[in-house]
């Protein structure tokens, strides 16, 4: 095992993070990692065990890290399961980009070469920048997020152990056993008596997860947008759970959330269990749920203009998304028009250029229409000025065509640009696309009208807002909620106490 710190310690600041360990603030949870040269462990910084003494520690950016020099998961404090670094969304950096396309899975489906061509990079040189800025390549950090599945898998699933290693991507049931003893330090079937399995097989599997949110969290500004924008055949709101379809790698999904001020209750209906993993992340990223948003706070509430708004619901959340084409020809659907006009308009393109889902459940009953659809058929089913719906389709034929690339791995001055090239995208739908589909916290969306009128009411002045800077998507928020609560009392103020929200199913 290594005695030195690794390459990405260099980006940690050591007293920082030691002060986090000693206290055990559960805010750094994900943000970085704690390996143990006397134990051989690595934890996370709200480890309830004995704090180690501090030349005994090193830190670390990620948990591929702390698995590549050898060190094993704390099966106490299960560091694995914490909520992910805010870091990667905070930076545009190759890194960063590169780290929001490894945790979708992407090196898993497509290889290294995948990777670096989706970035615009060799892969050598995709290796060499992760290596210096994280510490490990791509190949290492796909590892560690593979066997973060297949843990999930094993506790949450009764699937036999060769299904899940291949399901969590693993090319053989060697690699699958080895991995998971070295990183959790124990056999597979030893993992599985930790867990709570319930019926599920590998193919149509339901598996429930309760997902780690990161602290200050309120939901009810979720529970509101979800609601607002569910589209009728993809999208359902009962009062409770938030239910949607998802077009996931090898196959269609149904997922349903239950938004709790501590966790998120996740239930996952699958067509494949090797789209767990890539699930999860697109709900998390949906649900904004690696938000700092304390780091958030702290900036915002110094502005007097903003701190009443941030004691109201100082876990606000900046929405993303779960597919980038979705997001973007919804987009430009609502542009100019009303929520529920926006919905209906988007209801009858689903409905009529959807695809059916194999297993519907209830009122989910189709995936949003591809882009190859809508350039195809689009002007016999959307409706309104000629202008827009014309727009709507030649961006849908250079997504299908791939002349307008659309990922989580752009930068966001090259996305925003690419968008305002395009003829019917303005200011306003490119700035709120890059928000969401990159997860930038640093747009303030000016140029809304609502977001304008919050402002004036409010005697902001939003002329210059880099005092707010990197977290105006947050301060952002901020003004849409104050502008909603008028109408909607729960977005007054955060609830005092949690919600209880009832469950779809009943889970054994």
């Amino acid at each position: 095992m290594s005695s030195g710190p690794a390459a990405s310690a260099r980006q940690l600041d050591f007293d920082s993070c030691y002060r986090a360990v000693q206290s055990r603030d559960a805010r750094f949870d994900g943000q970085f990692f704690v390996a143990v040269r006397t134990t051989g462990i690595y934890c996370r910084p709200s480890c309830p065990a004995i704090t180690p003494k501090p030349h005994n520690v090193s830190f670390v950016l990620t948990a591929a890290v702390a698995q590549q020099e050898g060190y094993r998961a704390c099966r106490r404090c299960l560091p694995d399961a914490v909520p992910g670094s805010p870091r990667w969304n905070v930076n545009s950096d190759l890194a960063s980009r590169a780290m929001r396309l490894i945790e979708d899975g992407l090196v898993d489906r497509t290889g290294v070469n995948g990777l670096a061509g989706q970035l615009g990079y060799s892969p050598r040189q995709l290796n060499r920048v992760l290596g210096d800025q994280i510490g490990v390549g791509p190949l290492a950090l796909a590892r560690a997020y593979r066997a973060t599945t297949a843990r999930m898998l094993i506790q949450c699933t009764d699937m036999s152990m060769s299904d899940i290693a291949f399901a969590a991507g693993f090319a053989s049931i060697r690699q699958f056993n080895d991995t998971v003893r070295e990183v959790f330090a124990q056999t597979p079937t030893e993992l599985r008596t930790k867990g709570t399995p319930r019926g599920a097989g590998q193919t149509g599997a339901t598996v429930t997860l309760k997902l780690a949110v990161r602290q200050p969290f309120s939901p009810p500004w979720l529970h509101w947008f979800l609601a607002a924008h569910a589209v009728t055949g993809i999208e359902s709101w009962d009062g409770h759970t938030y239910r949607r379809s998802l077009d996931l790698p090898h196959g269609p999904a149904i997922v349903g959330l239950q938004i709790d001020t501590d966790h998120v209750r996740a239930e996952l209906d699958l067509q494949d269990m090797r789209d767990l993993g890539v699930a999860v992340n697109r709900v998390r990223k949906l649900l904004d749920l690696d938000a700092d948003v304390a780091a958030a706070n702290d900036v915002l509430q110094r502005d007097p203009a903003l701190s009443t708004l941030v004691e109201a619901m100082p876990g606000i959340r900046a929405p993303g998304s779960v597919d980038p084409t979705e997001l973007l020809l919804r987009t430009m659907i609502g542009q100019q028009i009303s929520l529920p006009a926006a919905r209906t308009h988007a209801a009858k393109l689903v409905a009529a250029l959807g695809a059916p889902l194999p297993n519907p459940d209830g009122d989910i009953t189709h995936l949003f229409p591809t882009a190859a659809a809508i350039a195809e058929r689009g002007h016999e089913v959307l409706t309104g000025p000629t202008a827009r719906t014309t727009a709507i389709v030649d961006v849908s034929r250079a997504i299908a065509e791939e002349r307008l690339p659309m990922h989580a791995g752009l930068p966001p001055d090259e996305l925003r640009a690419r968008l305002i090239a395009q003829r019917g995208i303005g200011a306003w739908t490119a700035d709120y696309v890059v928000m969401r589909l990159l997860g930038d916290p640093d747009i303030l969306l000016n140029t809304d009208l609502v977001l304008r009128k919050s402002a004036a009411d409010l005697e902001i002045d939003l002329s210059d807002t880099s005092r707010w800077s990197p977290w105006r998507s947050y301060a952002s928020m901020h003004l849409w909620r104050s502008a909603v609560a008028r109408v909607v009392p729960a977005l007054a103020a955060a609830p005092a106490v949690p919600i209880t929200l009832r469950t779809r199913k009943k889970v054994s």
